[in-house]
């Protein structure tokens, strides 16, 4: 297996048509030039937009099922032409994905930034208690897939990115909180890793997430919990409703967390 190697900044493409640039280091602005062509995304990664650019909301399928498990379902888009910018409040890297029509991409959940609007946008969940505990909002993947055309999904990744290629039934562990996104044909599942310190010493747990090829996995050096942002008031999560925290199976989630 190739050991994971540094995603390569992209300063500036034209894709699904759009063009687009990112521009900055430390907390890396995308700018994009909308048109016909538009994008979603979530209301509070907006930095700043040109007053032609309109705003406006969209309703995400499966509405009471995201309600549940605390999850938008809405997302703003775009009207109208010029250039929107957005960021996200922390250190990292934008990370385009390009999709071909038919393709699709796993995404771990409150990474996405932006995205062209002619994408299905879903959800899955991961089961497992490990996944709950260990990866923070890692219970649920937001799922893109390009089923009108090409399309572009816009991620941040905290820290930097670097990324793999796996190929069929080659393996990787990967701490629980640290997978940005993966090809759909890459299979995740929950490792739980028992420690022990001697005869008679006590033990503890290492709690990996196994991803087996084929296909591309992306991996981000740092992990910011959404638990956290919400408590210290952090920029990722806006209101309450918009972290993982929310609704009943985040309120369950966030309960087991704190104790």
């Amino acid at each position: 297996m190739h050991i994971p190697e540094p995603v390569a900044a992209t300063r500036e493409e034209t894709f699904a048509g759009l063009s687009y640039r990112v521009r900055g280091e430390l907390v890396p602005e995308l700018q994009i030039e909308v048109g016909p062509a538009g994008v979603m995304f979530e209301h509070h990664v907006l930095l700043w937009k040109q007053t032609g650019v309109n705003v406006e909301l969209k309703k995400l399928p499966g509405a009471v099922k995201r309600k549940i498990a605390g999850l938008d379902f809405f997302v703003t888009k775009t009207s109208g032409a010029g250039h929107i910018a957005f960021s996200r409040d922390s250190a990292g890297q934008c990370v385009p994905i390009h999709l071909s029509h038919g393709e699709g991409i796993d995404v771990r959940e409150h990474q996405f930034l932006a995205a062209t609007d002619n994408l299905d946008y879903g959800f899955e969940r991961v089961k497992g208690i490990s996944n709950m505990l260990r990866g923070g909002s890692g219970f649920f993947v937001d799922k893109f897939r390009a089923s009108d055309g090409d399309a572009i999904v816009w991620l941040h990744g905290h820290g930097n990115v670097f990324e793999v290629q796996l190929g069929p039934g080659e393996q990787i562990d990967v701490e629980a909180g640290s997978w940005l996104f993966k090809d759909p044909t890459v299979n995740l599942e929950a490792v739980t890793m028992g420690l022990k310190s001697g005869m008679f010493g006590g033990g503890g747990k290492l709690t990996f997430n196994r991803f087996t090829g084929p296909g591309r996995l992306a991996i981000q050096t740092m992990f910011i919990s959404p638990y956290e942002a919400q408590e210290s008031g952090g920029g990722n999560g806006g209101d309450g409703e918009s972290l993982a925290a929310g609704g009943v199976a985040g309120a369950i989630v966030s309960g087991l967390l704190k104790g």
